[in-house]
């Protein structure tokens, strides 16, 4: 416990107290996001939502060599924002991707598949173009010819074939595409493309979300330094095994398609498939990795290739940083929680038993409550079936032992596991005394926030 401050210390105690709450506000986050070079628009997807208290600042990305992007408002929505990002990359840009293993696809995600598992699919994408505010999903014979329209349009501005545009959307599913609107805009988009629109684009496919989502690295290639950025988006409707989530990544180096999908499969399971808000799996799901080649690196056509160590790493930084920024904007959260499940009888196992704990509702609602209810805990360790060794249960928060030996911790302390469930950031560890293997999914608390968020969500 925090020692009162003396008469002396209280007024500077009492300034840094303000100055602390004034870092903390995420309207002062707003801000300060607000005000960074080329953020001239409201940070929300949708008007009215407010701040996540878990946001974090938009970073800093330079021009990626070999890629200009632009935005424009399309119309989907009827406020004012812009709805549409257009990424136009350099001849030869190799490309990979993953998709949602929803069995009601949308027709951005049945192009990209199709075109990307073809025969020379990912050899030469030169565009990428992305609308929020309509899914385009559920959308038929009819939603399947916008999407194939819009890629014609771009292709024939772009001067390439309709095969190497890539498409996404985001928003309300069972719309079809007007892809007029997008057409319309063809124009204006292609005057400004820029190489240095990586902030305009992260706000430009936002739905829900309460702050637009990047992240930046850098890496080596035989001494060449390369890039890596890229922007994502989802708030809601977020599960394992991708989500309502779309992610664009870019790098300049000069990597095989094949390579690139190797690897984007490799860090997927461990970073985007590994976050959950609502358990929820969304019909959109996508996450786009495209190599420019321009950043002078020799060029990787092996996927067991060494020089790809630094780079590797690199990108499951980015992707995790990304996964990490969509938990932290989970539609109403208050709390960044971490769950990791130790002594599991395989990995496959401890990765059911930690999502079965981060998507249970009576767990996410006890957090958002700060209440350390490990009863609950065992609930959803227990339901699913997997190996556990009841009598050798273990479960804490954070350093705070709840459990141990299958029963109540003789060391348990009330006082000390309610502070510390006061804290933004919440760990779960529980081990299950079945083996070896563990797993760890990310997670948010479910508040009233998420019920107001998804009762509206089409007015």
């Amino acid at each position: 416990m925090t020692k009162p401050p003396s008469k002396t210390g209280h007024k500077i105690e009492q300034a840094l107290e303000q100055a602390l709450e004034k870092a903390l506000d995420p309207f002062a986050t707003a801000l300060k996001r607000a005000t960074r070079p080329g953020s001239d628009a409201p940070a929300a997807g949708k008007p009215g939502l407010a701040i996540s208290p878990l946001a974090v600042p938009f970073p800093a990305i330079p021009p990626i060599g070999g890629v200009e992007i632009a935005t424009a408002r399309a119309g989907f929505y009827k406020h004012e924002r812009d709805d549409l990002v257009v990424f136009r990359f350099a001849r030869g840009t190799s490309c990979a991707g993953v998709f949602t293993r929803h069995k009601i696809g949308s027709a951005p995600v049945d192009w990209c598949k199709k075109q990307l598992g073809s025969a020379e699919g990912g050899k030469d994408v030169r565009a990428l173009v992305v609308n929020a505010g309509c899914a385009n999903a559920f959308t038929g014979k009819a939603g399947a010819d916008a999407a194939r329209r819009t890629a014609s349009e771009v292709a024939k501005r772009f001067g390439c074939r309709q095969r190497d545009v890539m498409l996404a959307s985001t928003g309300v599913i069972g719309v079809v595409l007007d892809e007029k609107k997008i057409i319309a805009k063809l124009p204006e988009v292609e005057q400004g493309l820029d190489s240095d629109a990586w902030a305009k684009a992260g706000r430009g496919i936002m739905t829900t979300d309460t702050f637009p989502k990047g992240s930046y690295a850098e890496a080596e290639i035989e001494g060449y330094k390369v890039r890596i950025a890229g922007i994502a988006k989802g708030s809601g409707m977020i599960a394992p095994d991708m989500a309502t989530m779309l992610a664009f990544i870019v790098t300049d180096a000069d990597i095989h398609p094949n390579v690139l999908q190797a690897l984007l499969g490799l860090h997927v399971r461990t970073t985007f498939n590994s976050v959950t808000v609502d358990g929820d799996t969304s019909t959109n799901d996508t996450a786009l990795l495209f190599a420019t080649g321009t950043s002078g690196a020799p060029r990787i056509g092996r996927v067991g290739d060494r020089r790809l160590k630094s780079f590797s790493a690199a990108l499951d930084k980015v992707m995790l940083d990304l996964a990490h920024q969509l938990v932290r904007d989970g539609e109403g959260a208050t709390k960044f929680v971490k769950v990791t499940v130790d002594g599991a009888a395989s990995p496959a196992s401890a990765r059911k038993l930690a999502k079965s704990i981060a998507d249970s509702p009576l767990v996410k609602t006890a957090i958002a409550g700060q209440d350390a209810n490990w009863g609950r805990v065992v609930m959803a360790v227990g339901k699913t079936e997997e190996p556990v060794d009841r009598d050798h249960l273990a479960i804490w928060f954070g350093p705070h032992e709840a459990a141990i030996d299958g029963a109540p911790s003789p060391t348990y302390d009330e006082a000390k596991m309610t502070a510390y469930m006061k804290n933004p950031e919440i760990d779960i560890t529980v081990d299950v005394g079945s083996g070896r293997a563990s797993a760890t999914v990310w997670t948010c608390d479910l508040t009233k926030g998420y019920i107001e968020i998804n009762g509206d969500y089409r007015s």
